[in-house]
């Protein structure tokens, strides 16, 4: 029986450090609502069967009026007061073995990000796109100044979405979870679970501050040609 796979987006969220009244899933990227940048290339992936889309209550007929006549099955469920009950709120709706779980305050995931995901998964049964720091790290005091300490950033990771687990799986880890999550790795975690990772792309970023939509306005005109250059290095890699 062929492995049915489900893509969850995570939109409920009110994103207030973007330092915009509405939602910032709604906040247009060159011309697109952020939310139909996040959910393109999971209508575009092959590998996904069905779409869940996480809304606020309040939202949910701006969300549909944006996705009418997709291609694929998409559906709506309501959004919790914190992320895990959001991401447990899609799980529990999808029919899939396998679940991805995406911010969609990342609007630039490529197919080629999910297909790895996806292949981890299958493999290890929850896989997460990662990408090392590489910038020195230091800690600063109350004043702004910094201290001499440096953070040692081996093995120091930036962790991404989509998330990927065995469905039965995260959602048994999401049940357990008492605490507040950043991700959806973390309940994993915490539970015991051995979670996978997976090269990250640096132009799968995360808008938070203002200034981030000035960055993904430009990163938006690119995306295409970025994703053709992905692709083929996949293509490549698998070929050899």
């Amino acid at each position: 029986m062929t492995t049915q796979i489900s893509g969850i987006l995570l939109a409920a969220g009110r994103g207030a450090r973007v330092g915009i009244e509405e939602n910032k899933v709604y906040v247009e990227i060159a011309h697109r609502p952020l939310l139909l940048h996040a959910l393109s290339p999971f209508l575009g992936s092959p590998l996904i069967d069905e779409i869940i889309i996480v809304v606020a209550r309040e939202e949910k007929e701006r969300a549909a009026s944006l996705v009418q006549g997709m291609k694929k099955e998409i559906r709506f469920v309501y959004g919790g007061e914190q992320r895990q009950d959001s991401s447990l709120a899609g799980i529990e709706e999808a029919t899939g073995d396998i679940v991805l779980i995406h911010d969609v305050a990342r609007p630039f995931p490529s197919q080629a990000l999910i297909a790895r995901v996806i292949t981890g998964v299958r493999q290890y049964g929850a896989c997460v796109p990662v990408i090392p720091v590489a910038d020195t790290l230091r800690y600063k005091d109350e004043a702004s100044g910094l201290l001499g300490e440096q953070v040692r950033r081996q093995g120091l990771l930036r962790m991404q979405t989509p998330q990927g687990f065995k469905r039965e799986l995260i959602r048994e880890c999401l049940k357990m979870s008492n605490e507040s999550l950043s991700d959806d790795a973390q309940a994993a975690l915490a539970a015991g679970v051995r979670v996978w990772t997976v090269s990250g792309e640096a132009i799968n970023l995360k808008i938070t501050p203002t200034g981030d939509i000035e960055l993904a306005e430009a990163v938006a005109n690119l995306v295409p040609s970025v994703s053709a250059i992905t692709q083929k290095r996949e293509n490549d890699s698998s070929s050899q």
